[in-house]
């Protein structure tokens, strides 16, 4: 699949209004869910939010070792986060939100980051499946930063097939939000059923026939994105 920068930038868009409402993304955005292993409290973070449980440790020391202005002291978590609970450190969410508002090597960081274990994944995937439209990048990266990966969970609940197997992608992009729909609605984690706004939404723009992401701007959650970049 060959994407355009103007495409690409649609796709981080979406999921970073997603993610923290804004098409920039909020680098110090800090939630905190019960949505850890065992329906355990976790920090998400970040302009595009990984996981105190996921891959937060990584960006974490990644940070640490990127010489930015706090990376001394987040350093001094790097080797915790992920084993001892980090959700009730005020100074170590202050560090996280100063990092990301107010340093650009964070912020740099990220996106390396965020493309190497998210956006990279989600794209060998469309690769390795025979998927060519841009709007089922789309739809594979909100999976891939939501769900970790296209799960097995939600692709037994249709019959279809990827392109790589002989199917039609446009018929399998179109049942797999379908499933995925019923699937986040449903969900016995309240705060995954309330997420349910972003297959609303990526399924809008398969009705819309939006597969090369040109009809713009996407609604994202009540926020219009346009793929347009804005510096400072």
């Amino acid at each position: 699949m060959n994407l355009t920068p103007k495409q690409r930038s649609v796709i981080e868009q979406v999921i970073n209004v997603f993610e923290t409402g804004s098409p920039q993304g909020d680098y110090g955005a800090i939630s905190t869910y019960a949505d850890g292993p065992h329906d355990i409290r976790q920090i998400t973070y970040g302009r595009s939010q990984t996981t105190e449980y996921g891959n937060l440790r990584e960006l974490v020391g990644l940070y640490a070792d990127a010489s930015g202005t706090f990376s001394a002291e987040l350093g001094l978590y790097a080797d915790r986060v992920g084993s001892t609970p980090l959700t009730d450190d005020p100074d170590f969410k202050r560090l996280l939100r100063s990092a990301g508002r107010d340093d650009i090597v964070m912020q740099r960081t990220q996106d390396r980051f965020f493309a190497r274990r998210y956006f990279d994944p989600a794209m060998k995937w469309c690769n390795t499946e025979g998927f060519t439209q841009p709007l089922s990048m789309l739809i594979a990266y909100d999976s891939f930063i939501h769900s970790g990966s296209v799960l097995w969970v939600i692709r037994g609940m249709f019959p279809e097939v990827t392109p790589a197997h002989g199917g039609d992608e446009k018929a399998w992009i179109l049942a797999y939000v379908n499933a995925r729909h019923r699937w986040l609605s449903n969900h016995r984690r309240e705060v995954v059923r309330k997420s349910h706004y972003r297959t609303r939404d990526l399924s809008r723009e398969v009705r819309r026939n939006n597969w090369d992401l040109t009809q713009l701007p996407i609604r994202a959650n009540g926020t219009d994105v346009t793929g347009v970049q804005h510096v400072g």
